[in-house]
């Protein structure tokens, strides 16, 4: 995949996934606004950001609520769902649960981009059940790309430049 095609977000035409895997501070996040809000300005797709703790909690609510389907129907709507900082928070078991039917929702159906720091190895921690870990990873990388970012936390060396 080309930057080109990475930044016009060819890959949300195709339902495909993109994974950003990289330090902290190494420009995960912004890369992956910076698709959002290009497929959303020059190609008219619908795009919503969350980080991972941000819709857990949502879905946690809705589900208490009842609303849960009404979520769901907001979600299968979208051209491309951003789901950033997966691994930072441990999910809990129902939590994790709600999440993985959000992503076999979206499975070859629409785009999502993870940003993370943790390699797939990793994703245990998050989601506490190495069946459940599996299938996440399974589903995600199933017609995904994956961009691994490299070097220092760019607010790092901009703090330092400021010293």
């Amino acid at each position: 995949m080309t930057r080109e095609s990475l930044l016009n977000g060819e890959f949300i035409e195709q339902q495909e996934n993109t994974i950003f895997y990289g330090g902290v501070g190494a420009g995960k996040t912004y890369l992956a606004t910076l698709i959002g809000l290009n497929a959303i300005q020059k190609f008219g797709k619908s795009v919503k950001f969350y980080t991972v703790a941000g819709l857990v909690n949502r879905l946690l609510e809705a589900n208490e609520k009842g609303t849960l389907s009404k979520v769901f129907k907001q979600i299968e709507k979208l051209d491309c769902l951003i789901l950033d900082e997966l691994g930072y928070i441990p999910l809990h078991k129902q939590g994790g649960e709600l999440l993985f039917q959000v992503i076999s929702m979206c499975y070859e159906a629409k785009s999502i981009i993870i940003t993370t720091n943790l390699q797939f190895g990793q994703w245990n921690h998050v989601f506490g059940d190495p069946i459940l870990t599996e299938a996440v990873i399974d589903r995600l990388i199933h017609h995904s790309h994956l961009v691994v970012f490299n070097g220092d936390s760019h607010r790092y060396k901009e703090s330092l430049l400021k010293a």
